[in-house]
């Protein structure tokens, strides 16, 4: 398994935030993980990180509703930010509606859908396993 130099997690829940941080910090392989409130809050910090030419995170786990910007319109905005770094991105939300499911197929992230509440084996399994 590749380690992670950076990690990500976009979402509002303190909650999610907390379990989604320890899950990551117990598989061994995230060296760093950068939180955001919201998609807008993570578009910012992500576009100052590519001013300042640091590399940006290798997975980003995104939660869909939230206040702000939401999950589609930070996907809808950072879309249009050219970058040659490879970012895999997994929705990681409470919505099981088939909508949002197949609205991730416009972003070709339909098979990193995952819906909460996470575990450890299901974490280790879509995303440290090639």
């Amino acid at each position: 398994m590749k380690k992670i130099n950076l990690a990500c997690i976009i979402e509002d829940d303190p909650t999610h935030v907390y379990i989604t941080k320890r899950f990551l910090k117990l598989t061994g392989l995230v060296e760093s993980i950068l939180i955001c409130s919201n998609g807008k809050d993570a578009f910012d910090k992500l576009k100052a990180i590519i001013a300042n030419g640091d590399s940006l995170p290798e997975l980003i786990l995104l939660d869909l509703n939230m206040p702000v910007w939401d999950g589609w319109q930070f996907l809808d905005a950072f879309k249009q930010i050219p970058t040659k770094e490879q970012i895999n991105i997994y929705i990681l939300t409470s919505s099981n509606n088939e909508e949002d499911i197949e609205r991730a197929k416009n972003y070709n992230i339909d098979s990193k859908y995952i819906v909460k509440p996470i575990t450890l084996d299901k974490l280790t399994d879509l995303v440290f396993t090639d």
